[in-house]
């Protein structure tokens, strides 16, 4: 799948979807002035752009995730390591850990987690 690229106020929008979904475009434009404060017309604009980019369906005013969050989460975690890390992993960790300790139950869930992706 290609890199998808979302700015902070999509991600928003896309939350709302992701929790409501399937919408109606209706409500959801109702959803968005509620919780974002924006106006019908930014709310369709928006909805039209995630469309055309594959964020989002908009079918018989029905709007439907076409991504999982955690395939946004993914992809722009990846995006991070290879940006600045040039991709590299243990160097990400390295940077994340250099002022921060974990706790024993944090450590766990890491070491777990090396272990599933090492098998």
């Amino acid at each position: 799948m290609e890199r998808k690229k979302l700015f902070d106020s999509e991600y928003r929008f896309m939350e709302i979807v992701w929790e409501n979904e399937p919408v109606k475009s209706m409500e959801l434009a109702r959803l968005c002035l509620e919780i974002l404060g924006w106006k019908k017309s930014t709310c369709f604009t928006v909805l039209k752009k995630l469309s055309g980019r594959g964020f989002v369906r908009n079918e018989k005013a029905v709007v439907t995730a076409a991504v999982t969050k955690e395939q946004v989460k993914k992809q722009e975690s990846e995006a991070v390591v290879d940006k600045s890390f040039g991709g590299s992993l243990p160097a990400f960790v390295t940077a994340f850990l250099s002022d921060r300790k974990l706790t024993k139950e944090e450590a766990e869930e890491i070491r777990a987690m090396i272990e599933r992706a090492v098998e």
